[in-house]
């Protein structure tokens, strides 16, 4: 957080976990689960700002170098030739909606592998995905009005860069099919269901786009404590739609209509 901008805003997200068993070390392990122990308010003692004070293991939050997220400036992007496609082989996998009171998660479940993407030769398994709004990235200044996260882990735990992330941003428009899917499933949810199945859902209708070279990539880092540096961040650089009834109906989910006027 100390060299790249962290946007002080409230954490809107829905979550899938996708369960590896195999994994001695999960992104769950390593990203906080509870969120009561830090929030997006600069006047709570417990912001962006003091994350690295909170606990001498999130330091990372208030010393590391290359923290993300960050504003993206297309002019001084390197344009590089003949990039690797960002390849996704997901597959499809049982979908469970959890309420862990401050926020909701929504967790994917797998007998196996969820599915990968490849990156300089080492494969990144998919683990989870989840929803901002506003938007962490921004691009040229501008923050969009959602943004999803898929988080990837290499199943070596020795590899230097552990972690891949692909992020894509959402402006105000056409209703987004996945979501009106999703959403229209969840919308019973409340504080008093721990879990609630879903059925199986293939991550592929989030409508990545598959096999495409158009992105912004840069070494980074997770966006909440403990702020673990060395993140592969893949930024989609075409933006998707998602109407404004959809991003509302995300923040009702998790109790915060405060950023409704976005």
């Amino acid at each position: 957080m100390k060299n790249q901008t962290k946007p002080a805003f409230i954490h809107v997200l829905l979550i899938f976990s996708a369960l590896f068993h195999s994994y001695s070390t999960s992104v769950s392990a390593q990203e906080v689960e509870d969120e009561k122990e830090f929030d997006y308010s600069e006047e709570s003692g417990k912001g962006p700002n003091q994350w690295g004070n909170i606990k001498k293991e999130w330091s990372d939050c208030k010393t590391g170098k290359i923290q993300s997220p960050i504003d993206i400036l297309s002019r001084k992007a390197k344009v590089i030739k003949n990039p690797e496609r960002l390849e996704m082989l997901y597959k499809p996998t049982e979908l469970i909606v959890k309420n862990r009171g401050h926020d909701i998660s929504l967790q994917i479940h797998w007998l196996k592998s969820a599915g990968s993407i490849k990156i300089n030769g080492t494969e990144y398994f998919l683990q989870q995905a989840h929803w901002h709004s506003p938007s962490e990235h921004a691009i040229d200044g501008r923050r969009y009005a959602l943004e999803v996260h898929l988080v990837h882990q290499a199943k070596d735990p020795k590899v230097k860069h552990n972690l891949a992330v692909v992020g894509i941003l959402y402006k105000y428009g056409e209703p987004d099919a996945f979501l009106s899917k999703l959403l229209g499933n969840i919308s019973a949810t409340n504080d008093q269901i721990h879990e609630k199945p879903l059925g199986f859902v293939d991550p592929t209708h989030i409508d990545i786009r598959m096999g495409a070279k158009a992105y912004y990539r840069y070494i980074g880092s997770l966006t909440v404590p403990p702020c673990t540096e060395g993140v592969i961040w893949s930024v989609q650089k075409q933006v998707k739609q998602v109407s404004k009834q959809q991003v509302h109906a995300i923040r009702v989910l998790v109790h915060d209509v405060s950023k409704d006027a976005y």
